[in-house]
């Protein structure tokens, strides 16, 4: 028996509790996990809250991340006593995941765990810095350059962000970071690495379809209007990695910046990012991820705590990384 977040619908309503499992109810898959950790994310928070069409069928054990030791496994890529490292692929939404002590899951999901991290490392990363990487990487690849001007981060007070503030800062990049908790995390934020702070009032004014040229970069986790603010604001050639929609999936802008000021707006998605690009990107973060970053930006919950810490991520009270002990 093993202990687990499981989700379940009443009345339209979306009910987690504690509950003991057996190996036998667990989904099919070729590799099983002893869970050492997993992490909460923004789309974790909604599946759990029900305030998000996350989960696609009930009984769900929620968790996109999890990090731990390979006990059972049919493919012979992965073998008892491996440490593997797991986000995306769907996992927490259709197949049950990583907020249980195991897990059965698909061998092709899963990566070896860095040789530099340990698990609890890999889950202070978790999707959010898989994300943040991902964008980095792209407005790198898009010709971004640390002596060209400022990258602006939005929602840096979350996941995603705290990464990418630090990812950039360590690139050598100046930062702005975006938050509306200035007060509460301008400081941490500057520890990060940032510049300095922007307030996020400041993004959420309707943009006009061409404005100051403020940033050569961005990394955007909101969406919607500010999304639509960054881009009239952003240098000619510059980038922007799109990869959340915090602030609402709409985009009300214009072509204006795209096709007078060659704006490239860059989609990122890790849930399905394929396994070499992962394991790169998995690389690049055990190697630039400074100590001082693991220090700052966690805090560590058990498994009845989870629920309390979903409500606060959807209402944006949680800052940096939550990681799950199992």
């Amino acid at each position: 028996m093993f202990k687990a977040l499981v989700l379940n619908q009443h009345d339209k309503q979306t009910l987690a509790t504690i509950e003991q499992l057996d190996d036998s109810q667990l989904p099919e898959g070729n590799v099983l996990i002893d869970v050492d950790y997993s992490s909460l994310n923004y789309k974790d928070g909604l599946a759990i809250t029900g305030k998000g069409k996350i989960v696609r069928q009930f009984p769900m054990v929620p968790g996109i991340d999890l990090t731990g030791t390979v006990c059972e496994s049919s493919d012979e890529r992965y073998q008892p006593g491996d440490k593997v490292v797991l986000t995306g692929w769907g996992v927490g939404e259709g197949h049950w995941g990583g907020m249980a002590q195991k897990a059965r899951l698909n061998a092709d999901w899963l990566v070896p765990l860095p040789a530099a991290l340990d698990g609890k490392q890999s889950m202070m990363i978790g999707t959010a810095g898989l994300t943040a990487m991902l964008c980095v990487q792209a407005l790198v690849d898009a010709g971004v350059k640390p002596q060209a001007g400022e990258v602006l981060v939005t929602g840096a007070s979350g996941g995603v962000g705290s990464v990418a503030v630090t990812l950039l800062a360590q690139l050598g990049y100046q930062v702005a970071a975006v938050t509306g908790r200035a007060a509460e995390n301008g400081d941490w934020l500057k520890s990060l690495g940032a510049s300095r702070i922007t307030e996020r009032h400041e993004l959420e004014e309707p943009a006009r379809p061409l404005e100051k040229q403020l940033w050569v970069g961005a990394v955007d986790t909101v969406g919607s209007k500010v999304l639509a603010k960054v881009l009239a604001q952003v240098d000619y050639d510059g980038a922007v990695a799109a990869c959340g929609l915090a602030g609402g999936f709409d985009l009300p802008t214009t072509v204006m910046p795209f096709i007078l000021r060659n704006v490239k707006l860059l989609g990122i998605d890790s849930v399905m990012c394929p396994y070499e690009k992962r394991m790169a990107a998995w690389q690049r973060l055990s190697e630039l991820l400074p100590a001082s970053f693991y220090a700052q930006a966690c805090r560590e919950v058990n498994l009845e705590e989870v629920p309390e810490c979903a409500e606060a991520i959807t209402r944006g009270q949680i800052t940096g990384r939550v990681v799950i002990k199992l």
